[in-house]
């Protein structure tokens, strides 16, 4: 299934069953130099789903959502999040969009010189302009508690596990309360184990929080237990759209070796 910009968004809705539409991407287009790496996408992120952006590394899975909170100026096309044009937001609507869309980072992005409470208490501060002490500690102990990790809260980033670090940089995110998740290869690095424990940490906040969610992989297996809906990146398009057990029966070359196995 694919829209294209002559679609409605009422004919979009339908196809999903009476979802609202809360992101759509037209037509976008990005390149580096001579390098064309998305060369006309088309998506929708509906309402409570979780959508899973499959492909290889390195064809344009990070560039995509870096565009969709204008981290990345694409060259051509149109990007709505949250009902907002976000290339024509000035930076101030568009830091404002920003708190709406939790971003967690492939590295985690913590500061390595703050303590997990004060790597939680940063964001608060410096975007909700929140300073009382006590409140701070709450909210932080509440989104550390959501990733099974309150017992961390003094402790520093380099104390952690890897995995430990992902849930801790998913709280930081969390602790805004978005109304969506972007998550940049939420496995990457990991043991299957502690892969598994994120993949359930992703389905659990979507659970809690109702958040909608794109997340960024080329783990197979991530991308079978946390999505609703899967499009492959290939080619610098969205060449093929469905579930798992769709994508699983596909004749496309690209995605036939993440399916081998």
């Amino acid at each position: 299934m694919r829209f294209t910009e002559n679609d409605t968004v009422k004919e979009a809705v339908n196809a999903k069953e009476g979802r609202q539409i809360v992101a759509s991407i037209r037509d976008l287009h990005k390149s580096f130099g001579d390098r064309d790496v998305l060369k006309g996408v088309n998506l929708d992120l509906f309402e409570s789903e979780n959508l899973v952006i499959l492909g290889r590394s390195g064809t344009g899975k990070s560039v995509l959502i870096k565009c969709m909170v204008g981290l990345i100026t694409p060259d051509s096309g149109t990007i709505n999040v949250l009902g907002k044009n976000v290339f024509e937001l000035s930076p101030k609507e568009l830091n404002k969009l920003r708190l709406q869309i939790g971003f967690s980072f492939q590295g985690s992005a913590l500061y390595d010189s703050m303590t997990i409470r004060e790597n939680l208490e940063f964001p608060l501060k410096r975007n909700l302009g929140i300073y009382d002490k006590n409140k701070l500690k709450d909210l932080a102990a509440e989104a550390l508690e959501d990733v099974g990790l309150l017992h961390t809260m003094d402790q520093m980033p380099a104390e952690l596990s890897g995995g430990m670090k992902k849930r801790v940089g998913i709280a930081r995110t969390l602790i805004l309360k978005p109304k969506i998740m972007l998550y940049d290869e939420p496995t990457s690095g990991l043991d299957p184990i502690t892969s598994m424990e994120i993949n359930e940490l992703i389905l659990s906040v979507r659970e809690k929080y109702k958040t909608s969610s794109i997340i960024i992989t080329h783990d197979i297996s991530s991308a079978k237990h946390t999505s609703d809906r899967i499009v492959a990146l290939i080619g610098g398009v969205n060449k093929v759209e469905g579930t798992f057990e769709q994508l699983k029966e596909t004749t496309e070359p690209e995605l036939e070796p993440f399916f081998k196995y």
